[in-house]
């Protein structure tokens, strides 16, 4: 029997993922996570008027308790009249309370009322069973693997930001 070797070199063939239909097929399947992760919340949130500008923001502002304006803005990376709009119905609503800063009173400082509390809630567990979902079924290796890559598409400036308010390394 003769033993057939690949055409492929083993240092070309570790680099096979680098090729143009694996990462096409990359971000394809990231388009799709990305759409069926956020759907179960987008039905919940479309059945009372909100979108997913109203998700990121009840999102950061309820990880961050009287997060000011100025740092939810640079989370999202939006206009200010983006946020104002969102804020606005988020205040409408009463699942947000603002108050002055305590040093400076002009700073305004966003947290949940318990009514948008509880619609956090509701729409971390809705993401948070698909995560634990997708996590099992993956295993732990490809667990960090996934958080390597996501770490690896923000840009360089914004990782080390991100990473410590997510709370840890890739």
């Amino acid at each position: 029997m003769t033993d057939v070797k690949s055409p492929v070199s083993p240092q070309a063939s570790s680099l096979l993922y680098l090729r143009e239909d694996e990462l096409r097929r990359g971000i394809e399947f990231l388009f799709f996570g990305y759409r069926d992760f956020l759907s179960e919340a987008d039905g919940e949130l479309a059945a009372i008027g909100l979108g997913r500008a109203h998700h990121r923001a009840l999102h950061f502002v309820g990880r961050n308790p009287d997060l000011p304006v100025s740092e939810l803005l640079a989370i999202l990376k939006i206009t200010k009249q983006s946020l104002g709009r969102v804020l606005k119905d988020l205040l409408a609503r009463r699942l947000i309370e603002q108050k002055p800063g305590r040093r400076d009173r002009r700073q305004r400082l966003l947290s949940l009322t318990p009514e948008g509390q509880a619609l956090h809630a509701r729409l971390l567990t809705l993401q948070r069973t698909r995560m634990a979902r997708a996590f099992r079924e993956a295993g732990p290796d490809a667990v960090l693997g996934f958080r390597k890559v996501l770490s690896g598409l923000i840009s360089d400036d914004e990782r080390p930001k991100v990473l410590a308010m997510i709370g840890g390394g890739a």
